[in-house]
């Protein structure tokens, strides 16, 4: 059952992740990123390697992290066109 908190799947939903303090923003940032890279090598593309279980929810979270920090706070090692560049070659392959 969904709530505030999670979805109708039980997951921990991106608005509620977005109101986090920024230490634990950065390091989910950081895991999302390397979930990414793991599942574009070594994971054999299979959603189950992804922390949300899903390339699309995946790169929302990425995407509403990111968005989430004050342009200068936002984290020099992963930039909005990086995002968007895991969101091309992990969800392009679907369509």
């Amino acid at each position: 059952m969904a709530n505030d908190v999670t979805n109708s799947n039980g997951r921990v939903t991106a608005d509620e992740v977005i109101h986090k303090d920024s230490v634990f923003k950065y390091q989910l940032l950081d895991r999302l990123r390397s979930d990414c890279e793991y599942y574009l090598n070594y994971g054999n593309r299979h959603p189950k390697s992804l922390w949300a279980g899903d390339e699309k929810l995946q790169i929302e979270f990425m995407i509403k992290l990111h968005e989430s920090f004050k342009e200068d706070e936002k984290p020099e090692w992963l930039t909005m066109d990086e995002i968007l560049e895991y969101s091309k070659k992990m969800i392009a392959q679907e369509e």
